[in-house]
């Protein structure tokens, strides 16, 4: 009863088209779910994020979870997730994605999920790091550690999302930093982002953590932009 007084004044909206959700619903309708445009990258292992990646830094495994495309369902997903609160997406996805991956060989041997950092401003300003939640939930299904004190941000720079492709090329000067890189000698980890654009922060990442003693490289995004 308490349940339904809730959703009559307060009603859960889909996350994705704003209309209302069902009681059997959660996050995203139904309908927006069949409309995602999953890329099923992970069961290819020549595909378009190791494509975009060949020859600039040495990946295990890659893959994106969806296509993102302006003004498509997938970029008011991460407009929800980002700059409006909904920090449920994030988990919601990774839940999705993790759930996809224990099943493959080539992440069975993950040992520590890694989130791409937000700058100390910019995680103060906005309160959260969309990935966390995303990268957490695959940790607990890859049966990995989750940890996002050893990769740091230390310039701040301003959203890539909605720039054209030069642009994001020549701000893509991101700087980052390894705390305690010692404790991830000789472990397989996996980066965890939110979009894979010209894939210049995931290098700028990948550069940093190769600077530890015999890791290795995978990673996992929740969308790469068409």
């Amino acid at each position: 009863m308490v349940k339904n007084l809730l959703n009559l004044f307060f009603p859960q909206i889909c996350r994705a088209c704003s209309n209302i959700l069902s009681d059997n619903e959660l996050h995203i309708c139904t309908d927006c779910r069949h409309q995602l445009p999953l890329t099923n990258f992970h069961q290819e292992k020549d595909n378009a994020v190791h494509k975009m990646l060949y020859g600039r830094i040495k990946l295990e495994q890659a893959t994106a979870l969806l296509h993102f495309s302006k003004k498509g369902i997938v970029q008011q997903l991460m407009h929800n997730l980002k700059y409006r609160g909904h920090e449920e997406i994030g988990l919601f996805l990774g839940e999705w994605l993790g759930e996809e991956l224990k099943h493959i060989n080539g992440y069975s041997n993950i040992d520590v999920v890694i989130p791409v950092p937000l700058h100390k401003q910019k995680l103060k300003s906005r309160g959260y790091n969309q990935v966390d939640n995303f990268g957490i939930a695959i940790a607990k299904a890859l049966g990995a550690e989750f940890n996002s004190s050893v990769l740091i941000k230390t310039t701040n720079t301003k959203t890539q999302v909605f720039k054209d492709r030069l642009k994001r090329n020549f701000n893509d000067n991101t700087n980052f930093k390894i705390v305690n890189g010692n404790t991830l000698e000789n472990k397989h980890i996996l980066i965890v982002d939110d979009i894979i654009t010209t894939g210049a922060t995931i290098e700028d990442c990948a550069n940093r953590l190769l600077e530890i003693k015999g890791i290795t490289l995978s990673l996992a995004t929740m969308s790469i932009t068409d």
